[in-house]
């Protein structure tokens, strides 16, 4: 067995090289891009800037966009080309392919799920979507997500959240008053719109998340070396960062309002599991089949996942835990790699059981289990708040069961816990930690059994 967690984890993450693709996990910028994201897209691509700037219900000038008079559509069969050809100018720079896939997957959510807007608007039920995608869109989203490494669809991290910012002052940094959307579809070219602020308090949480990596790999290192106190020290730093992620997740309550998120929540549907698109959706000229692509969702973030690897979440075996997995497909390549050599290497080094051999690391794995109940129950919370009390929609943006999908990850959390609480009874907060999760256990149980029953679902 190697000695050493030998992911290539970058520490530099030459941001000048156009070679690399723009996501590639680092010590730095986590699981940022390598580079600030591109605005505006070369002078071949006018046109598509030009729609895109058009697009939205409320424009950067405030003037009402296509998406506000329902004009999206036909206006992009009326002005937009097939620009294929010029895509592969900028095949082998991967951060403009990024761009150009960010961009033509807000081209792509915005036309199926217009009329699905407009429905809504009116109070009626979605409907149906938009049920083939043009030419113009299908041809060169296919090519710039291929390159790319993305589905032809909108992701969360490559194109609807991650790649979608901008520094109004670069010497600023990533200091949240520093941050823009370059794509909305509603009011989130506004910074202080809810739409906005959803996008933005993602992205402030992933600043956070070089620290998370370099505590991840050290534990990882601590445990193949049978060293305790790298261990230990990598699990601190792990804690330490989760902590820091929690606490920027809870400012999304003053940063997006509850009541604003289902009107632009909308065009981040995807095609799998959505009722807006029974048969799947056609893409024109790439195949006469149907396809069906998951929606952009937090869950698509790579934080918790890597933590859920790291730590060896024992996750039941159950449909929506089927519907966690498939969602692993939904992230950048590098990504997805780095993930796997987590699980892989905490699975090869026994990660949990040499936790529960000391009861200080036993202490410090259930205080990192903790950070994960704490950030799975908010986004429960969040669940309740922003969705439940306000549609009847019976599947999240990504196609998991609203009321049972997040309950089946924070269950297995906090049976976890109660597991390693077994071997740390003694050191000093772990009580105050075990009751606090029994008691929201409690809670937990009953909002699902409340929800359940109001909506007619099956309990999992």
């Amino acid at each position: 067995m190697s000695s050493s967690f030998d992911f290539p984890v970058l520490h530099d993450t030459r941001p000048e090289d156009h070679s690399l693709p723009a996501f590639m996990v680092s010590t730095t910028r986590g699981f940022l891009p390598r580079q600030e994201p591109i605005v505006g897209l070369p002078k071949e691509f006018a046109v598509l800037e030009d729609l895109l700037q058009r697009m939205p219900i409320k424009t950067l000038s405030g003037e009402p966009g296509l998406l506000a008079s329902f004009t999206f559509g036909d206006t992009v069969l009326k002005e937009l080309p097939d620009l294929s050809n010029e895509v592969e100018k900028y095949r082998d720079d991967l951060v403009v392919m990024n761009a150009l896939y960010r961009d033509y997957s807000f081209l792509a959510s915005a036309y199926l799920l217009e009329p699905c807007h407009e429905r809504f608007l009116r109070g009626e039920e979605y409907g149906l979507g938009r049920q083939s995608l043009p030419r113009c869109i299908s041809l060169p989203i296919v090519k710039v997500a291929e390159i790319a490494g993305f589905k032809p669809f909108m992701e969360y991290a490559g194109s609807y959240a991650l790649f979608n910012y901008r520094l109004v002052e670069p010497e600023k940094g990533l200091a949240y008053d520093n941050l823009r959307l370059v794509r909305a579809f509603e009011h989130g070219l506004d910074p202080t719109s809810s739409e906005a602020g959803f996008v933005l308090v993602h992205i402030a949480m992933v600043k956070e998340s070089g620290p998370l990596v370099k505590g991840a790999t050290e534990t990882l290192e601590g445990c193949l070396d049978d060293d305790r106190e790298k261990f230990d020290d990598g699990l601190r730093i792990l804690v330490g960062a989760l902590k820091k992620v929690n606490a920027v997740m809870n400012t999304m309550w003053d940063k997006s309002k509850p009541k604003g998120y289902t009107t632009f929540r909308t065009f981040i549907f995807g095609i799998t599991s959505q009722s807006m698109f029974p048969n799947g959706v056609i893409y024109e000229g790439v195949s006469d089949e149907p396809m069906s692509f998951r929606g952009e969702s937090g869950a698509n973030d790579s934080m918790i996942p890597m933590c859920d690897n790291l730590l060896q979440l024992a996750l039941p075996e159950t449909p929506l835990t089927d519907i966690l997995k498939d969602f692993r497909q939904y992230r950048p390549g590098n990504h997805r790699e780095f993930l796997e050599s987590v699980r892989d290497c905490a699975q090869q080094s026994g990660v949990r059981e040499f936790a529960k051999k000391d009861s200080v690391s036993a202490a410090l794995y259930l205080q990192a289990l903790d950070q994960v109940r704490d950030f799975r129950w908010r986004h429960w919370c969040f669940t309740r708040e922003y969705i439940l009390k306000h549609t009847s929609h019976p599947t999240a943006t990504g196609g998991s069961p609203i009321v049972t999908w997040l309950p089946n990850q924070l269950t297995a959390v906090l049976t976890q816990m109660a597991d390693t609480f077994e071997h740390c009874k003694a050191v000093k907060g772990a009580s105050d930690i075990m009751e606090a999760a029994n008691h929201q256990r409690e809670m937990l149980r009953k909002e699902v059994e409340k929800y359940c029953g109001e909506r007619g679902v099956a309990a999992a």
